[in-house]
Order: C-alpha cells, then sequence, then structure tokens
C-alpha cells in the first residue's frame, strides 16, 4: 500500500524524446505492460512517450523502475495519484505518428521551442495579471466542467482543430501575454510552441498542467473553478481545495449546477454531456427524445 494506505495508484506522465523504431517499441511495452498487469492507456510515437496507467503500488513502482532503466525515459516525471482501485478497464499500448495531434505544417519539437514554464505559484500569480490572455488547451468538453477563471473557452472538438480555431480568433493578442494550460502539461508543450511560431511574443504554460496545480501546498488549485476532466474510469477530479470551490457545469437537460457527465445511451451518438441524477433517470441516460426514439426503434425491429 501507499504511505496513505491506497492499495492503487495512477500514474500519468510524458516525455518528448526521439524513439527510433516506435512501432518495435509500443510491442515490446504492450507485452511487459501486460506481465506486470498494469492497465491504460499509453502511446508512442516518433516523438516520445505518453501515458496514464493504474495498478498496485507494486506494480507502478515496478514500472516506473523499469521505465528507468531505460535510456530514452529514465527522468520521465510522473503525476501520481492514490486508488482504491484501477481507473482503467482495458491495457492499451499504440503507436502513433504523434503524441499530440496538431498535424502542423511544420512540426513543433517542444525539446527546442515551447512556452515558459510557470510553477503553480508563478502561474496563480500571472493569473491575476490585467493584461494575461489565458487559454484553455483542451477540448470544449472539458473545459465545460472546469477551468482556470477568466479562460478562454476554445470552440474545438480535437486537438488538431487548435491551429485554425487560433489563427481565426486571436490575430489580436499577439502583444499580449498568453497563458496556456492542459491537463497534464503535454498538449501544451507544443500548442505553446505553435503560438511562438505565430508571432505571439509572450507565451507561457502550467507546468505540469491542472493536476500538479491541485497537488501544490502554496494555491490548493485557487482560482480554477469545477473540477477537471480525466480520461479514465474516474472522469473528473477535484482541484481547487479551498472554500471559494464552485461548480461550473450546467447539466445538458435542466440548466442546473452539475459536474457530473454520461455519455448518451444511444449506442451511435454516445454523446458525452453533463447530466444530473435526477435527468438522467429522467431521460433514461438519452441525450434527446430522438435519440430515445431510435434506440427503441432499433429493439423492436
Amino acid at each position: 500500500m501507499s504511505e496513505h494506505g491506497a492499495p492503487y495508484r495512477i500514474l500519468l506522465y510524458y516525455k518528448f524524446v526521439a524513439v527510433h523504431d516506435h512501432e518495435a517499441l509500443a510491442r515490446e511495452h504492450l507485452a511487459y505492460c501486460k506481465k506486470l498487469g498494469v492497465k491504460g492507456r499509453i502511446l508512442i510515437a516518433p516523438e516520445g512517450i505518453n501515458g496514464t496507467l493504474s495498478g498496485t503500488v507494486e506494480q507502478t513502482n515496478a514500472y516506473m523502475a523499469m521505465m528507468n532503466l531505460m535510456p530514452l525515459f529514465k527522468d520521465t516525471v510522473y503525476k501520481i495519484d492514490e486508488s482504491e482501485g484501477h481507473a482503467f478497464k482495458k491495457l492499451f499500448v499504440r503507436p502513433k505518428k504523434e503524441l499530440v495531434t496538431f498535424r502542423l505544417e511544420e512540426d513543433v519539437n517542444p525539446n527546442e521551442l515551447t512556452g515558459t514554464h510557470l510553477k503553480p505559484k508563478e502561474w496563480y500569480e500571472k493569473l491575476q495579471q490585467e493584461d494575461v490572455i489565458v487559454l484553455d488547451g483542451r477540448n470544449h468538453y472539458e473545459y465545460d466542467i472546469g477551468h482556470f477563471r477568466g479562460a478562454i473557452r476554445p470552440e474545438v472538438e480535437t486537438t488538431k482543430e487548435f491551429p485554425e480555431w487560433i489563427r481565426n480568433n486571436l490575430q489580436d493578442f499577439k502583444d499580449r501575454p498568453i497563458l496556456t494550460y492542459c491537463t497534464g502539461g503535454i498538449r501544451c508543450e507544443k500548442l505553446s510552441g505553435f503560438l511562438i511560431n505565430e508571432g505571439f511574443k509572450e507565451v507561457y504554460q502550467l507546468d505540469g498542467g491542472i493536476v500538479t496545480y491541485g497537488k501544490d501546498e502554496d494555491v490548493k488549485g485557487r482560482l480554477f473553478d469545477g473540477k477537471c476532466y480525466v480520461f479514465d474510469e474516474r472522469i473528473s477530479v477535484p482541484i481547487n481545495r479551498t472554500e471559494e470551490d464552485i461548480i461550473v457545469g450546467k447539466c445538458y437537460h435542466c440548466g442546473t449546477a452539475e459536474d457530473r457527465y454520461i455519455n448518451c445511451a444511444n449506442d451511435l451518438c454516445h454523446l458525452k454531456h453533463i447530466c444530473c441524477e435526477a435527468c438522467e433517470e429522467e431521460h433514461d441516460s438519452f441525450c434527446s427524445k430522438e435519440c430515445e426514439e431510435k434506440t427503441l426503434a432499433t429493439l423492436e425491429a
């Protein structure tokens, strides 16, 4: 068990580093993880590794020890959460062309170009300056359940939509300080570099992302409202550990304050939407009457 008594842990990590044969490494990594018994989602690309996995304390210790023996990944930084059980149902280790799918005309190497990293206390102080632009580097549904106060909501459904959205919406802010943030930091490593290439003169990123900010004992998650969306069975985690914490999400059906997501029960829809427990029961987990009718028609056919 961990020092807090929890039998499981969740690891969140990434590292940008040149990988020679990423497909072969992905196969080897998958075999090791299966043998070890961890679960989660790990991406390996020519530009590095990005993963979230869960396992017992012993399993996660063994995984980090193995990574530390590999020259490519020996100094990887892990964000660790305690857990009562697995945060994933399955294990996926997949080769990808990019860790962060921006599909840029000219790719950004975070080891060569990225925004200035701000530690949580520096970020907290910077947030309170009047001239800053705070850009959420995540997708819109992640923003809707929780975000930094005053942050711009990105009108994007996937990361690859960011370049065009930025070119269409942020051109007037090139002389203003830009603060970027995301869940664990990896998306902003590239997003901030892209902004610099686009001519933004002063670009910053939250070092370690929202999850690191929420654990910092000095700031205690201040100025983050709502919860942080995570890509595992937990769905969301609390960040603000002060009395100022508020719920920013609203139920898709009735509009009441809510911070829980569900997927539409229609298998052909699966719309991820914020839904209170009362509306989930009333609407049988469907996002709309149309989805409910289509599903019933399929079952009756």
